[in-house]
């Protein structure tokens, strides 16, 4: 691949302008997202999933088994629905009961197997899980467009589009555990499996898979309700329908404590950026972008919801893509076209919008940028490096992390949060600092203040000892070595840290969240308050049937299936 020429890595934006909490909160789902790159895989692989069982009463409740196929290993996802009180549907991750629970699971599902998944998968946390299982997850309906979808198949017409433009989804998942959570298969099992070895793939499919479960649940209780006047969900509404997802501070603590591989992330997707930046724009291009634009357009006109920040953020778009495609066509492809229109939407776009330049560039070379999506996982080791004079690792601490040297420890403002884990469920939350309780289990998120403790101790070790070693600091500070180690490793990185102090009073934890959202895919956010947000994923995703029907050797006929970005409602038309 030549997206790493000296030329590309050249023009990569230098980390104080990526790693900024607010433009990290401005990301859009892009082709590299971990959701795009699974249906890619599957399609270019002929993924084949099948049904095995499908045992639901007249309500929808029951197993259902489906068996997935990939070129080399056999997988089954394991779907348990129940009856749920629906005082007892909640997005909170202490809820004990849920409308579907299911996982992923390694190779065949013996009656054996079965039997202890339906005594344990319904359970999550509180079961004992199989260490066969890849993935554990549960989900809630969303009753309203449950129940208007079953009615209106029953009779005999397609539901009204506009309902999965309010709500894109009729099942919507509160965790989707993987990597050794409650006893299922750890991270390593994984990193060996060439089906799942990309980054929460095996996750994604869990989801992608529910969402497949829950259109054939919708028509098999239309079908149950009205047997002589039902019809099935119509393609383009399947393509429509996505999985919701509501999350909460709980992701937080990932995007501090793996680094190396949030590092890896924004490498790929900013190097990407930069090789397709360098492209000539022609007039097959500028066409391209300008129907992406205007896609971009609808769909955040037609995204909904109650929160006045993201509905003013989303007029905001929708009134700089406007600009956007003004300036486009008033202008001429030229060598240098895509490098004129990033420099000019930073004076005259909001950052989401700038941020959708980049990610609709990103989609305009896909024969380029896809082989990327292979170089997303890393090993996460950090080593410290005892040997290193005290002095460069001063010296490394201002160069590379003079953002975190902004900390002020005696400014209320840049101490105004503190992050600590519940006594429910051991979930991330925040608190004001000298206002709430929990303080003293307190995590050590705050990366920014930890970095500018130990350049003031090493400023007082080097008072004393100018010559002396950074094993010689630990000895007379031990307690940051956990730090050093970390500056040490990731001072040799571009994008690994973010560039905020999660202690300050400005601080949006929702920035936090969309980060990671957007590497996964998510559309659509929805906050429901600042720390927790509703997403959609996989909406206007293909539909197994089209994949399978694929047979994964017609790049053009893939390049067509995976153009689901930024859906739009169907229209009539199309039903």
């Amino acid at each position: 691949m030549t997206t790493a020429t000296a030329e590309s890595a050249n023009w990569m934006r230098p980390a104080d302008q990526v790693m900024r909490l607010p433009r990290l909160g401005s990301l859009h789902a892009s082709r590299l997202s971990f959701s795009r790159s699974l249906v890619r895989q599957m399609a270019r692989e002929d993924w084949v999933v099948s049904t095995v069982r499908f045992d639901l009463d007249d309500h929808g409740h029951g197993t259902v088994v489906y068996r997935l196929e990939t070129p080399g290993s056999t997988y089954h996802g394991v779907v348990f629905s129940q009856a749920l009180d629906p005082e007892r549907r909640s997005d909170r991750v202490i809820a004990e009961a849920w409308d579907v629970t299911f996982a992923l699971v390694e190779g065949e599902v013996e009656d054996t197997l079965l039997a202890q998944m339906a005594a344990n998968v319904p359970l999550q946390e509180a079961g004992r899980q199989h260490p066969r299982l890849l993935v554990l997850s549960r989900a809630n309906k969303s009753m309203r467009n449950f129940s208007q979808f079953v009615d209106a198949l029953g009779a005999g017409q397609q539901p009204d589009p506009a309902w999965l433009t309010a709500v894109g989804y009729l099942y919507r998942t509160t965790a989707v555990y993987g990597n050794g959570k409650f006893g299922i298969a750890d991270y390593a099992r994984l990193q060996r499996n060439p089906d799942f070895s990309r980054p929460f793939s095996a996750q994604m499919f869990a989801v992608y898979l529910l969402r497949h479960f829950s259109i054939e649940q919708v028509n098999h209780l239309a079908k149950i309700q009205a047997p002589h006047t039902a019809v099935p969900l119509a393609p383009a509404l399947q393509r429509y329908m996505g999985i919701g997802n509501s999350t909460g501070l709980g992701m937080a603590p990932f995007l501090i404590n793996h680094p190396q591989l949030i590092q890896q992330w924004v490498y790929g997707r900013e190097r990407a950026l930069a090789h397709a930046r360098l492209q000539s724009a022609t007039d097959e291009g500028m066409a391209r972008m300008t129907a992406l634009l205007h896609r971009a357009r609808t769909h955040f006109q037609q995204t909904v919801t109650e929160d006045e920040e993201q509905t003013a953020r989303n007029r905001e778009t929708v009134q700089s893509i406007a600009v956007i495609i003004d300036w486009l066509d008033r202008t001429s492809p030229a060598p240098d076209l895509w490098v004129e229109l990033q420099a000019w939407a930073e004076s005259h776009c909001s950052m989401e919008a700038q941020e959708l330049i980049n990610t609709l560039l990103i989609e305009l070379y896909p024969e380029l940028i896809d082989p990327v999506e292979d170089e997303l996982g890393c090993e996460e080791i950090l080593e410290l490096q005892p040997e290193m004079k005290a002095r460069e690792l001063l010296q490394l601490i201002e160069s590379r992390f003079s953002w975190a040297l902004d900390y002020d420890p005696d400014d209320d403002a840049h101490n105004h949060w503190f992050w600590y884990r519940s006594a429910e469920k051991e979930e991330p939350r925040l608190g004001v600092r000298g206002q709430e309780i929990g303080v003293e289990k307190e995590m050590p998120l705050a990366i920014g203040p930890r970095i500018h403790e130990v350049h003031w101790r090493l400023k007082r070790f080097l008072d004393t000892a100018p010559n002396g070693l950074v094993v010689e600091f630990l000895l007379a500070n031990p307690s940051q070595k956990e730090c050093v180690r970390r500056i040490q490793t990731m001072g040799q990185t571009s994008y690994g840290e973010i560039q905020a102090n999660l202690w300050h009073r400005d601080m949006k934890p929702m920035h936090l969240l969309r980060t990671k959202l957007s590497f996964f895919g998510a559309s659509r956010f929805d906050p429901k308050s600042d720390r927790w947000v509703r997403v959609t994923l996989f909406q206007g995703a293909p539909l197994f049937s089209e994949l399978f029907s694929h047979h994964g050797t017609d790049e053009k006929r893939l390049n067509q299936l995976d153009d689901w970005s930024f859906p739009v409602e169907p229209d009539q038309v199309e039903l």
